[in-house]
């Protein structure tokens, strides 16, 4: 019987680590639109562990972004595109093909998703980016959050497409407004 119940203790922790990692990784996503789908109280500083890095891989993300180390480096660069930096006019993040791996023995997990950005700019133009995200997280000391530990980013490809002023309009496949 303890043996049961110590398989069925490590299960919940496994699952229980999934949840917490999942909605780590929602939170940022939520924090990165524009407009923001965060709470106010919430900050993207305090979804990454001190030391954490991240980093843009492949031929279009190594050269734009490098590699930053610190959530202080981090924070600061995420900031140049959210508001008040006049960037993003719209920006929405979706996440598909969700992956989560937890280690419960070193208390580690990493988590990979398909990323579709569809962004709107100030000075005009908008885009869809596909990126490939792998994640990897750790336990926060209170032991109920997880952290951004390593933050990988690949660009997949991106298309242009085109805005409506009007941000409640119906949009056809060209991204031209349905009558």
């Amino acid at each position: 019987m303890n043996e049961t119940l110590a398989a069925l203790t490590t299960r919940l922790a496994a699952l229980e680590a999934e949840r917490a990692v999942r909605r780590t990784m929602m939170r940022y996503m939520a924090l990165c639109d524009v407009p923001s789908g965060g709470q106010p109280s919430e900050t993207l500083g305090e979804l990454f562990s001190e030391d954490a890095i991240w980093q843009g891989i492949g031929p279009e993300y190594a050269e734009k972004f490098g590699a930053l180390t610190g959530r202080e480096a981090i924070v600061a660069m995420l900031a140049r595109y959210l508001p008040p930096t006049p960037h993003f006019s719209v920006n929405t993040h979706f996440m598909a093909s969700e992956t989560i791996d937890v280690d419960a023995a070193t208390t580690r997990a990493t988590g990979r998703w398909i990323m579709l950005q569809a962004s709107g700019y100030v000075a005009g133009g908008a885009e869809l980016v596909s990126a490939r995200l792998e994640v990897d997280f750790v336990p926060a000391a209170d032991d109920k959050r997880w952290l951004i530990k390593h933050f990988r980013t690949q660009r997949l490809f991106d298309a242009p497409w085109q805005v409506h002023p009007s941000s409640t309009g119906s949009f056809g496949a060209s991204g031209t407004p349905r009558q």
